[in-house]
């Protein structure tokens, strides 16, 4: 899991506190995840677990946590500007805008949803940020 969570390299430092900075934030980020997934828990409730992250980094948290949830653990995460990669590895999608469901079903079905209420997403284009432009 250290090698999944890219922590290889500072798998002996310690994490440090508000005055000892040792880790990066990111760094700390993923120890945190990892620190939930010691208990191998059947539910992962996570708050923008990529936000701060470089892109490749985001996108290798999202693969592990695809990777969960196709194992059996049920993975809900909030992730309010995710990268096109990051995207298809999404299996279902909840679209919330000004507090109302605009959107709850497969994230591979989404692009056909919104073509058919007239709203085609361009070639090209990150589907995540065309949603969020759109709503």
């Amino acid at each position: 899991m250290v090698g999944e969570l890219g922590l290889g390299g500072v798998k002996d430092m310690r994490i440090g506190s508000r005055y000892e900075k040792t880790l990066s934030s990111g760094e700390r980020k993923r120890t945190a995840i990892g620190v939930e997934l010691i208990t191998d828990p059947p539910i992962l409730i996570l708050d923008e677990p990529t936000s701060g992250l470089d892109s490749w980094t985001a996108a290798q948290i999202i693969k592990l946590l695809h990777r969960l949830a196709r194992s059996g653990k049920t993975v809900i995460a909030t992730i309010h500007q995710p990268s096109s990669r990051s995207f298809y590895f999404f299996d279902r999608l909840l679209l919330i805008a000004d507090g109302q469901t605009v959107y709850q079903g497969p994230a591979s079905h989404a692009r056909e949803y919104f073509a058919s209420i007239n709203h085609t997403f361009p070639k090209f284009v990150n589907p995540a940020d065309y949603l969020i432009k759109l709503l």
